[in-house]
């Protein structure tokens, strides 16, 4: 334990030297070293985590859990109500549902056409309680997942914002066509592909925030997307939702262990892999490049304490002639770093917080969606990152300490107090 009179020695080197009772120039450019290296990081790592959650969760609006596919030329599932039943009985599985995912060219009637991802799944049952697999029926901007149509059939299609918007669609009032390469088998008479073409109408509009989603995608209910596939009575595959989305790849190697060949799956991980692991990189280069800043910092400590057993050792030499262990007076110079780590760690901490809360909660920086997928700058700023970040800089701050208070406990009485 550090005695009162090796606190105070410290504290009076931290001053300056007129008799102020502020820090002095040198102190005050080491702790804002901390600050600004701590304030950085949290800034930074909040940045990472919350891109990664926000793209996590808007992905997850659409994509879920687990996929179960299956292998072959047709890369089609038949006998897919046998499979679900199978896949809600296993252990970690909230619920399951077949879907169909298609390639399809959309026209409004003018003469632009573009390519759009055609999705199908249930169709909203009124009354009904049904398990959702994903929480993309809960994203309609402008009517519901009924699908139904002017005349009651479920042959309605519901467009992403930004392509109802390109596409200048009203609902109810418009309509589109797809037209889809189908079974994409040649003719026999024209020895051509012959394209399936539907007409629908346009009886809702979906926004997820999601870029992606929200400009290519178009959501029909699941038999309407068969006929359009050309796919008869099978699916793409089926949709299965776990417990905890963490748990997924478990669950995923439970299904094809339990399953076998020729079923497949894929988890939300693998679905985004390139993605997901593409921020993970970015996250580790910036902590380690920002980390940079705090060793920056440490070696300002250094230096300062450094300059402080210059300045001061004739002093450190009347103390140890007085009876002043080397001991003591390693603490007091230690209690220095201790000071200026633990000052700037706070301080940096406390600005990192307040920045990092106010850039999220008044989206202060905003993004190109077409680019990025989101439209600002999300932070999340965890405990567990935002503890480790402040043990890593007191622990470089009290690292930064042992040089120079291992140069003045080495002073020898004479030789400090003849020093000029």
């Amino acid at each position: 334990m550090m005695s009162a009179l090796e606190l105070h020695i410290a504290w009076r080197y931290l001053r300056s030297r007129r008799g102020s009772k502020l820090l002095s120039l040198i102190s005050v450019i080491a702790i804002g070293g901390v600050i600004i290296g701590v304030s950085a990081l949290i800034l930074i790592i909040g940045v990472m985590n919350g891109l990664q959650k926000d793209l996590r969760e808007k992905i997850l609006i659409g994509s879920p859990d687990i996929r179960l596919l299956t292998y072959g030329e047709d890369l089609a599932m038949a006998g897919w109500d046998t499979v679900v039943k199978i896949v809600q009985k296993t252990p970690g599985v909230v619920a399951a549902a077949p879907f169909v995912h298609t390639q399809a060219l959309i026209n409004s009637g003018h003469n632009y056409t573009e390519g759009v991802m055609v999705m199908g799944i249930l169709p909203v049952q009124p009354g009904g309680e049904m398990r959702e697999v994903t929480s993309i029926r809960r994203t309609a901007r402008a009517g519901d997942f009924s699908f139904r149509d002017s005349r009651g059939a479920r042959e309605g299609v519901i467009l992403g914002s930004r392509l109802a918007n390109r596409l200048n669609i009203a609902i109810g009032a418009d309509s589109v066509s797809l037209i889809s390469p189908g079974s994409a088998k040649l003719s026999p008479v024209t020895g051509t592909f012959t394209p399936n073409i539907r007409k629908y109408e346009v009886t809702g509009i979906f926004e997820t925030g999601m870029y992606e989603y929200d400009d290519k995608y178009v959501i029909m209910a699941l038999p309407a997307a068969q006929d359009l596939a050309q796919l008869g009575k099978a699916v793409t595959g089926i949709e299965v939702k776990t417990v905890d989305r963490w748990e997924a790849p478990r669950v995923a190697k439970q299904l094809t262990d339990s399953l076998g060949f020729p079923y497949r799956t894929e988890d939300w991980q693998q679905q985004n892999s390139s993605l997901f692991q593409a921020l993970k990189l970015e996250k580790l280069g910036m902590t380690v490049i920002l980390l940079l800043i705090v060793l920056v910092a440490a070696f300002n400590i250094v230096s300062t304490l450094t300059m402080v057993v210059t300045d001061k050792t004739r002093e450190i030499g009347i103390l140890k002639t007085m009876g002043m262990s080397s001991r003591s007076v390693r603490r007091i110079f230690f209690a220095q770093g201790i000071v200026i780590g633990l000052v700037g760690t706070l301080s940096g901490l406390a600005l990192g917080m307040v920045a990092a809360l106010a850039v999220d909660r008044l989206r202060l920086i905003k993004l190109d969606p077409s680019v990025y997928f989101i439209d600002h700058l999300p932070i999340d700023s965890r405990p567990l990152d935002v503890a480790l970040i402040v043990f890593a800089s007191l622990a470089i701050a009290a690292l930064a300490t042992l040089y120079p208070a291992r140069q003045a406990a080495r002073l020898y009485p004479v030789e400090a107090i003849r020093h000029e």
